[in-house]
């Protein structure tokens, strides 16, 4: 009898050992440098959830037309493309740390000069020079330099996993950046403050929110690198792999960059009359259905490969893009934005770790720069051109063009990787 009770005593303890494990926010093979950049990612992703679905308010409150406020989202984009080009270039000569301190220290001067300046000029000189995002992904600085941060804190088995925890902490704290966006039309309705001033209390919380990050960054370890890893350098031996994914990457962010959160919530507001209340919702039920995805993919990559994850995933979520622009109906527009929204996005944490897998170790920071650069080049070539298109018709061009365009991406990155393959998948 004792011997039984011990038996299924044992079994209990492993269940519940296997179900902290699954639930723990690091994976078991990440070193404790991974959790303060999970938490300074939760810090930006606010942000940027909530600044992109205001920004185009803003300027609108301003009195920008929307190809105007098109020109601000390729300014932010080629900004940011330019300083990660940068970064790269010197990221073999610099600790991370210090980076991602400066990069957190710009990030503060962007909120307050855009809650300041409001003329044309001035505003497009911070929209390039700072860290404001339009998009609902991570298109800024921050990007390689976390990335290759998080690759060195973690074992090749858990590089997926904890990719995705990165992933999931950036669209479930964004969703809750969305839904915020409501909060201008509320103190509106409950005090009375006009909605410019309320909307400029927003971008002085952006620059709060980098002081929050900037102070975790500076608790990263000076040695946060694993002393016995291998140098940076710059490309070498991946460079043709890399460069190929870059371009290829490029394609997708094109497309991506005609339908960025900031021209999309836009299109809502011209086509429904939408409320800023009602567009925070409805992005905050896309951003969960997003983080629920990440973890999904990590399951699929596992059983079918990152290459076919990132592909198989995609495709579907493409179509959605494609069939909304001809949607007269409000519900089946965010019926297909849920659904695109529970597949586009589980492609981010298997292209990252994939990229960071078929690359030597020390070129690691140099690849994420360099897969990074023409993707945010790239995606801010487009915004200009949704926003023109945007000014002169109600359809959804901008929809269909980059539905069409992700497809071809598809089909283009199965046919040149598929044989291409991560270490643990050999």
């Amino acid at each position: 009898m004792d011997a039984m009770q011990s038996y299924f005593a044992g079994q209990e303890s492993t269940h519940i050992r296997e179900l902290k494990r699954k639930l723990a926010l690091l994976p078991s093979g990440a070193g404790p440098t991974a959790s303060y950049l999970l938490v300074s990612r939760g810090l930006r992703a606010f942000g940027d959830g909530l600044v992109s679905l205001l920004l185009p308010a803003y300027l609108a409150a301003l009195g920008f037309n929307a190809f105007e406020i098109g020109i601000f989202a390729t300014a932010t984009l080629a900004g940011s493309a330019a300083l990660t080009l940068g970064v790269g270039a010197i990221a073999h000569r610099f600790s991370r740390r210090s980076l991602l301190i400066a990069a957190a220290g710009l990030m503060i001067l962007t909120g307050f000069a855009f809650a300041l300046v409001h003329d044309f000029w001035p505003l497009l000189v911070v929209a390039f020079v700072g860290t404001l995002n339009p998009s609902s992904g991570d298109v800024s600085v921050f990007l390689p330099l976390e990335h290759a941060e998080l690759a060195h804190s973690v074992t090749d088995r858990d590089r997926t996993a904890l990719f995705a925890r990165y992933s999931v902490v950036g669209s479930l704290v964004g969703a809750v950046g969305a839904l915020a966006a409501g909060a201008p039309d509320l103190l509106r309705h409950l005090i009375g403050m006009e909605i410019k001033q309320a909307l400029q209390l927003a971008f002085l919380l952006y620059a709060l929110l980098g002081v929050g990050s900037l102070i975790l960054y500076r608790r990263l370890p000076v040695e946060s690198i694993d002393a016995n890893a291998a140098p940076a350098e710059p490309l070498r031996k991946s460079r043709t792999i890399v460069f190929t994914l870059a371009a290829l990457f490029s394609l997708d962010a094109f497309a991506g960059g005609l339908v960025v959160q900031s021209l999309l919530a836009l299109w809502l507001y011209q086509t429904f009359g939408l409320s800023l209340a009602t567009t925070g919702a409805i992005f905050f039920c896309m951003g969960m259905l997003s983080a629920v995805s990440y973890l999904v993919a990590v399951q699929i990559s596992r059983r079918i490969g990152l290459v076919n994850t990132m592909v198989f995933t995609h495709l579907p979520s493409s179509l959605c893009l494609l069939l909304i622009p001809f949607m007269h109906s409000l519900a089946l527009v965010i019926v297909l934005l849920l659904i695109r929204s529970a597949l586009s996005q589980m492609d981010v944490p298997t292209r990252t770790s994939y990229v960071m897998a078929v690359v030597t170790p020390g070129e690691r920071a140099a690849a994420a720069s360099v897969t990074a650069v023409p993707r945010s080049l790239a995606s801010a070539a487009s915004p200009a051109l949704a926003g023109s298109l945007l000014a002169v018709s109600g359809f959804g061009w901008p929809l269909l063009i980059a539905g069409a365009l992700k497809i071809v991406y598809d089909i283009l990155l199965l046919m040149t990787f598929r044989k291409i393959r991560p270490p643990e998948e050999r």
